[in-house]
């Protein structure tokens, strides 16, 4: 997501551990918070979009860290959580000029077209943290839930 925000000329935050900053400054963050050591919600700074992949704060904590009319986007997360955007997502929307929602799409031809001209034009690169040969796949599916992936985790079959 930082790639391709960069990409399109967006002035991007990223949020993450301290093992991964210096991951995603690489990957062009013009700012990236350790949330370790500081809360992105409490800092006062605004943002017109949020995009939230480990979805393990309640949605008021990102009402204050929205715009008026910004977007919180849910693209990660455990089920609990993707349920409870379906049902208060709306509500939250509605109350506010904030729009809450989660990322759910179907892959357009266009839109696989631009991010291969991304990839070739070397601005978008996939990170991978891990190989796992498919016999691992339940070991490799343990290590994804454990939620601390330093990019994305690999299943060869071969």
């Amino acid at each position: 997501a930082v790639q391709i925000a960069k990409a399109l000329g967006a002035e991007v935050t990223g949020v993450c551990s301290t093992r991964n900053v210096e991951m995603v400054r690489g990957l062009g963050a013009d700012h990236v918070i350790d949330y370790t050591k500081q809360d992105f919600t409490q800092t006062g700074r605004q943002y017109n979009l949020i995009l939230d992949a480990a979805a393990y704060r309640p949605l008021t904590d990102f009402k204050r860290a929205l715009t008026a009319h910004g977007r919180y986007v849910m693209v990660g997360g455990s089920d609990k959580r993707y349920f409870q955007m379906i049902f208060m997502g709306p509500w939250h929307s509605r109350k506010e000029g904030q729009h809450f929602g989660t990322f759910i799409k179907a892959a357009k031809p266009q839109d696989l077209a631009f991010l291969k001209e991304l990839v070739d034009a070397g601005k978008v690169a996939s990170v991978i943290d891990r190989r796992y040969p498919l016999r691992e796949v339940a070991e490799a599916i343990r290590y994804v839930e454990a939620g601390h992936t330093h990019g994305k985790v690999v299943i060869t079959v071969a």
